[in-house]
């Protein structure tokens, strides 16, 4: 079972409101907005996607990883490597 199960219909959510958002910088784009005024929803949707990681990363450390470190092993320390490498991809995002 995944970490954010518990959450999956407030995640979904989320994710639509960050869908419409791109959706909406199309319909920008198309519409020949401003730069400075497309770039500011760019910077809104990308934050949007940050926040919506770091809690996905939050969900992935306190239940998957805790459990993995309860049960200890080879899998604690697969399940640490993994959760440092996924916060190294989003530290240089």
């Amino acid at each position: 079972m995944a970490g954010y199960s518990g959450g999956k219909q407030a995640h979904t959510a989320r994710l639509r409101r960050i869908e419409g958002q791109v959706r909406g910088l199309q319909r920008m784009v198309e519409d020949d907005a401003y730069c400075i005024d497309v770039l500011t929803q760019v910077s809104a949707a990308t934050s949007a996607l940050k926040a919506f990681s770091l809690s996905l990363l939050e969900e992935h450390l306190a239940h998957c990883v805790a459990e993995a470190a309860r049960k200890g092993g080879p899998e604690a320390d697969a399940k640490v490597k993994e959760a440092s490498e996924a916060i190294a991809r989003l530290v240089r995002s």
